[in-house]
């Protein structure tokens, strides 16, 4: 953590009218790494102004998918709307010092002009009462920012680098509506200035925003906080993201299997890099980030990287915690508590099953060998491989296995070895069945390894049941 940039404070302002998406969370990401880099406070905000569209049920949506990414934010989250009498005061300020005016234009007037203007090809204003006096008595009207005619604003932003638009090119934007209610526009830099917000780091698709927003700013003798827009993600094809290639809820992730601290891997580099390196955990992150090296093109989503970068947080994972995550659906799956001696294997077998998982699907079906679930339900394969001589094969097999006095790998791989060679059968024909008949066909390490897990009882027991089938 550095302390070159005090008093550091970013945010991310979500509105809740859907999921926290993929996008969204590694706005959410990069704007907590730079606070924690710079040691800095994360503040959470929630857009919720848009009545119609906001939901509860978004909202818990958006604050689980924060805390399953681990993005911890300080204070409390703030609602926007409950703002909303903040955000008319400083309209009405605006008002007063002559910096926005009163707008009595119908919908109607509005929409000819707009046309008139289209026509015209020119840009629309909205700015038909900016210059008028003669407000009529007892009317509604709207409240506008009264943007400057003449010369330019440029932002230098600190992933796009110096962007500079001209003033004539910017609308009176309403500030307030005839209802009383405030605009997005004029919330967000309200709740940001009052936020105390240092940085705003979001998507490129607000960099048009941020020139109508530093007007506002402008207007207030506000400091104009450091902007960022980074770019957005596509697909592996370069088109924007859709479903179909990975724009899925935060939620949609972690129901696939995939690993909060994966996901933080992959979103980070996602469009920001650090040299060569790929694998960077979280405390590394937090240590190396910084927007220099956040790249200016869009990032392409990859299922493929992402599962890369999943089954090597799998394999990082201690056994007891793999099985803290995967035990409430592991029970599910089996249709029971996991017992103490179940849950021992499982801790055992699972530094072998996280070699060959790409995600926690994948070892939840494959831990479910170490568990009581005799008889097995074998797979189609498995099953061929217990048919016919195999079965007299298993018969004794567990009988040979059945004599060993000290149940270790070791141990175990001679009986079966001798087991073999006494019957002059070559070991495949022995091992392949007792594996079928075992394991079910699921993923398993090391089979002579397996069988000392699973303990003599439920290995004889097992290979009994085939020979019973």
């Amino acid at each position: 953590m550095q302390t070159d940039m005090p008093n550091v404070v970013t945010r991310f302002a979500p509105s809740p009218t859907g999921f926290l998406h993929i996008g969204g969370a590694r706005t959410a990401l990069y704007n907590w790494l730079f606070a924690r880099h710079h040691g800095g406070k994360f503040l959470l905000r929630i857009e919720d102004t848009d009545r119609k569209r906001s939901t509860d049920a978004a909202i818990d949506a958006i604050l689980h998918g924060m805390k399953w990414l681990g993005l911890d934010w300080d204070g409390d989250a703030i609602s926007q709307f409950a703002r909303a009498e903040r955000h008319r005061e400083v309209a009405l300020e605006m008002l007063a010092r002559g910096k926005a005016y009163r707008c009595y234009a119908s919908p109607e007037e509005l929409t000819e002009a707009r046309e008139a203007a289209r026509a015209a090809g020119v840009n629309f204003r909205g700015d038909l009462w900016r210059d008028r006096e003669d407000a009529p008595a007892n009317q509604p009207y709207s409240i506008r920012i009264k943007m400057p005619r003449e010369g330019d604003v440029t932002l230098n932003d600190d992933v796009q680098g110096a962007v500079t638009v001209k003033n004539a090119e910017l609308d009176d934007m309403i500030i307030l509506r005839s209802d009383g209610t405030p605009t997005y526009m004029l919330a967000v830099v309200v709740d940001d200035h009052d936020m105390g917000v240092t940085h705003i780091i979001r998507g490129d698709d607000h960099l048009n925003n941020a020139f109508r927003q530093y007007q506002i700013y402008a207007a207030m003798d506000w400091a104009l906080p450091s902007f960022a827009h980074i770019p957005l993600i596509h697909g592996p094809d370069g088109k924007k993201l859709s479903k179909r290639h990975g724009a899925l809820g935060v939620e949609a992730y972690e129901e696939m299997g995939f690993l909060p601290e994966a996901m933080r891997n992959y979103l980070l580099r996602l469009g920001w890099s650090h040299g060569d390196d790929e694998i960077i955990p979280t405390e590394q992150a937090i240590e190396w980030f910084t927007l220099a090296t956040v790249g200016r093109g869009p990032a392409r989503f990859d299922f493929d990287k992402l599962d890369s970068l999943n089954s090597h947080y799998i394999r990082a994972t201690e056994s007891e915690k793999l099985l803290s995550i995967i035990q409430s659906e592991l029970e599910n799956s089996v249709g029971h508590k996991l017992d103490e001696t179940e849950a021992a294997r499982i801790v055992r077998g699972l530094p072998a099953l996280a070699e060959r998982a790409k995600r926690l699907p994948e070892l939840v079906e494959s831990a479910s060998l170490f568990c009581n679930t005799r008889p097995l339900v074998l797979t189609e394969s498995a099953a061929n491989q217990v048919t016919g001589d195999a079965v007299a094969v298993l018969g004794s097999a567990a009988n040979a296995l059945e004599a060993i006095t000290e149940w270790t790998a070791p141990v175990i791989k001679a009986a079966i070895t001798s087991f073999a060679e006494a019957e002059d059968l070559k070991l495949g024909k022995v091992m392949q069945p007792i594996r079928a008949a075992v394991t079910g066909g699921k993923q398993s390490g090391d089979l002579v390894e397996t069988l000392e897990i699973l303990g003599q009882g439920e290995v004889i027991g097992r290979l009994r049941d085939r020979v019973a089938a």
